[in-house]
């Protein structure tokens, strides 16, 4: 008997704390949206490198499909569309060499914009400015890594933390301070 009153609390206890602590049980993204357009990002004034606003879109639409049950479409079908832009790329010498004065690491840098529209309603369900991302890569032998190495490893962190951004509960963009987010 005593045995029974001590499971039963304990049961009452866990559950009591599986409730509250802020866990859900099913998917993390919108049940009301069922397709997404993603049209291809664009770059920024000061961006020169070419094909790293079309990797960025490729990378977005992969993560969607991998992480979401959300249906790639065209603008005429979606019920959402993602629009966004890669606003900066920097490139920054993390080591150096100091017999050749040579970098040794460096890091590429992306800062990114983005807007999920709600096509049905015309909303703004998340928009995002200044989200950085960043990614290393080491260029001293043996390795001999280059710029593209490092634009892969941001690209794939930032698709991952814009989808991230798609997940429900969020908060809205009017209640944060300046708009800005770094990641």
């Amino acid at each position: 008997m005593k045995t029974l009153r001590f499971v039963s609390i304990g049961g009452l206890i866990a559950l009591t704390a599986a409730s509250g602590c802020g866990y859900k049980i099913g998917t993390l993204h919108r049940s009301d949206v069922r397709s997404i357009a993603i049209p291809v990002w664009t770059r920024g004034h000061g961006v020169f490198r070419r094909g790293l606003e079309m990797e960025l879109t490729k990378a977005i639409v992969n993560r969607i499909q991998l992480d979401t049950r959300y249906r790639i479409t065209n603008e005429t079908q979606a019920d959402t569309k993602l629009t966004g832009q890669l606003d900066n790329v920097r490139q920054r010498s993390l080591t150096i060499n100091t017999d050749t004065g040579s970098s040794r690491a460096m890091e590429a840098t992306f800062t990114v914009s983005f807007k999920w529209i709600d096509l049905r309603s015309g909303d703004e369900r998340v928009v995002r400015k200044n989200l950085e991302v960043s990614g290393r890569y080491i260029t001293a032998a043996p390795f001999g890594e280059t710029f593209f190495t490092g634009s892969q490893e941001a690209i794939e962190q930032a698709a991952q933390r814009i989808v991230e951004q798609l997940e429900e509960g969020w908060p809205d963009p009017s209640d944060l301070a300046d708009g800005d987010e770094k990641l």
